[in-house]
């Protein structure tokens, strides 16, 4: 009698491991809050995302690794389009499950100092349906969220090429709404 259960569990198992973990939080949803610790300009400091929303909108963008190809590629974009996203009146945080050690390093080398980036743990990552497979890393997610908490534009792309000048449309649309 004890096989069933144990069948069915093993059966549910395998379809939720072939499944994706997980999909992006859509527009309209509340973006969970959260504290953690990150750098800017290789400098640690607590980011607590309503206290940046107080600020104007931000865009959380997650990204798998720093000193990727990709992610190096990308933090390098977005640290060329921070004078537009301050104009547009959007924060920029950069999110990975890397550590903050790593991320201080990031912060400086690779976003030239322009914008923050910070650890997502495991409540962040879950929060926000941004985890890989193995949870060693975060996907490639973007999420522009306005000043009342809600998310206004995703982009869920494993690709780094759109990211900037998709949440930045969507940042300059949400200033002239």
């Amino acid at each position: 009698m004890r096989l069933l259960p144990t069948l069915a569990a093993t059966i549910l198992g395998a379809i939720l491991m072939t499944a994706p973990a997980g999909a992006a939080l859509a527009p309209g949803a509340k973006a969970p809050d959260f504290t953690t610790r990150g750098a800017i300009a290789g400098k640690v400091f607590q980011v607590h995302l309503a206290e940046q929303l107080k600020k104007g909108p931000v865009v959380l963008y997650f990204f798998p690794a720093a000193f990727t190809g990709g992610c190096n590629a990308e933090a390098h974009a977005f640290a060329e389009a921070i004078p537009d996203f301050q104009k547009a009146g959007a924060t920029v945080i950069g999110m990975s499950a890397d550590d903050v050690s790593t991320l201080q390093r990031f912060s400086a080398e690779k976003c030239a100092g322009k914008f923050a980036v910070a650890s997502a743990g495991p409540r962040v990552v879950s929060g926000y349906a941004v985890g890989n497979a193995g949870g060693s890393r975060t996907t490639r997610t973007s999420y522009v969220i306005d000043r009342h908490g809600r998310i206004v534009f995703v982009h869920d792309d494993a690709d780094a090429a759109h990211h900037v000048e998709m949440t930045l449309a969507a940042v300059q649309k949400l200033a002239h709404s």
